[in-house]
């Protein structure tokens, strides 16, 4: 519900001045050189001859590329076992598709796998299909996770993210940026 609420006020391009008066959080800071991978490998391009149906590729390439984010994350020695954590954010998707729309999807769960909050982000020139509320394909991906009982941060993070990926110039540089760190300059400007 939280992620709906969210992916409308980011669709509406007018989020609600109280979303906007509650963002005081620097994401930069949150996001390290590391944890940015500035072009997904995930694999989503499947034999043809295997004729998979629609559903079956789409949770092919939602699995590649959590995978690949999983392993991301794992970098930061904030993950206690990332093969149990890979199946968490996979079951998080089950439940509802993270693809909040305008090429943006934030895959995120709270688990026991998370040592702290630890955040990553990629980006696919591309993009995957990844069941986006508006079914165009995601190219940025926020990944977050963090331990069941630290819901404080995750939230914020969350909603400053929402709020800042509104703006269409933002996008671009994310989409544009050469390096890890033109990628956190570019979040550090809009914050």
């Amino acid at each position: 519900m939280y992620l709906k609420l969210v992916a409308k006020r980011v669709n509406s391009g007018n989020p609600e001045p109280e979303l906007l008066r509650e963002v005081d959080l620097n994401i930069s800071r949150c996001l390290r050189p590391e944890l940015i991978k500035l072009e997904l490998e995930a694999n989503s391009d499947f034999d043809p001859e295997n004729n998979l149906s629609p559903q079956k590729r789409l949770w092919k390439t939602k699995y590649a590329v959590l995978e690949e984010l999983v392993n991301l994350l794992d970098v930061s020695g904030k993950v206690c076992n990332k093969k149990k954590l890979f199946v968490d954010l996979f079951n998080r998707e089950k439940k509802a598709s993270t693809g909040i729309g305008k090429g943006i999807a934030f895959p995120h769960v709270r688990t026991m796998q998370a040592r702290d909050f630890v955040m990553g982000f990629a980006r696919s020139t591309e993009g995957f299909d990844f069941d986006s509320i508006d079914k165009k394909p995601v190219h940025l991906f926020f990944v977050m996770v963090a331990p069941p009982y630290d819901d404080t941060l995750y939230l914020r993070v969350f909603k400053s993210l929402a709020s800042l990926l509104q703006y269409d110039s933002l996008r671009e540089e994310l989409l544009s940026a050469k390096s890890e760190h033109e990628i956190i300059r570019a979040i550090r400007r809009m914050e």
